[in-house]
């Protein structure tokens, strides 16, 4: 049998009724207020994705047996308003229907809508920034604006790892959550703050979203608003191993592929951990 490329997740074959795992894209950058570019980022992330194995040795898990579907990308309209209501009602369809969200973006503005569909115990959001501003630019659904408008939407329960961009009144905010930045995740160790996390976290369903810029832009430099002094792509990876049991969503998102590809390939490989490390955790359950 002849065998036919194609522009989604690799190792997404599973049909939509037997899928465990439902992927899908959100080109949107409307709101960026840098570099634009990440509307190109699902596209990027699953080209990437052909790169690897299927096997995932840390798990012991072959992605291409996982029931696995990718649903392509949401049509996105000009308002952001617009998309973050395509996006919960995608996200809650998907929820309905006992699968597990994985959503690429574009840029985190996107995050809201998943967000309010999931409904989460925990926010825990990897990002550079703290994206606590009430509004921005005239629209409170600004990608600048998107942990705030979490809070403001019922889920008060937020953790933030990787954090050294934000105004003072943010960090002022911020410390009212619970806040890891990344200067003293290099001073404490990833493994403590894992710890606290995993306390903070247990026993509750947890949306986790990750935002490209925590890793340092020295080390994944397409990126819309980058960063110096961020996090290593092991952090992130160690993050989702503690964290990937306890989600019930998952995103990855601000990958702005205007670099070598550095960038869309870590996001390619969290994303496959992140669903091995999920899939371990259920099987076990």
């Amino acid at each position: 049998m002849i065998h036919f490329q194609n522009h989604l997740f690799a190792g997404c074959t599973a049909d939509y009724r037997n899928a465990r795992y439902v992927i899908f894209g959100v080109p949107y950058d409307g709101t960026t207020s840098f570099k634009p570019g990440t509307r190109n980022g699902p596209r990027a992330i699953r080209e990437m994705s052909y790169n690897f194995e299927a096997y995932v040795p840390s798990y012991n898990i072959d992605l291409a047996k996982l029931p696995l579907i990718d649903l392509g990308d949401i049509d996105c309209g000009v308002l952001v308003e617009d998309v973050v209501t395509d996006v919960q009602a995608a996200v809650q369809d998907i929820i309905q229907d006992n699968k597990v969200p994985v959503m690429l973006g574009g840029e985190h503005s996107i995050t809201v809508g998943a967000v309010k569909a999931a409904r989460p115990d925990c926010f825990v959001v990897c990002d550079a920034h703290l994206d606590l501003r009430e509004d921005y630019r005239g629209t409170c659904y600004n990608h600048a604006c998107t942990t705030r408008r979490v809070f403001k939407e019922g889920t008060e329960d937020i953790i933030i790892i990787g954090a050294r961009s934000g105004t003072e009144e943010q960090f002022e905010f911020a410390r009212s959550l619970l806040l890891f930045t990344a200067d003293e995740i290099k001073k404490r160790g990833m493994n403590m703050v894992i710890k606290e996390i995993s306390d903070a976290i247990e026993n509750k369903r947890v949306y986790l979203s990750i935002d490209a810029d925590v890793i340092d832009c020295c080390l994944t430099p397409g990126l819309g608003t980058p960063e110096p002094f961020g996090l290593a792509p092991q952090d992130i990876r160690e993050l989702i191993t503690a964290v990937a049991p306890r989600a019930v969503a998952f995103d990855y998102v601000e990958v702005c592929p205007f670099d070598d590809g550095q960038t869309a390939t870590v996001a390619a490989q969290l994303v496959r951990e992140f669903i091995a490390a999920h899939y371990a955790a259920y099987i076990q359950s």
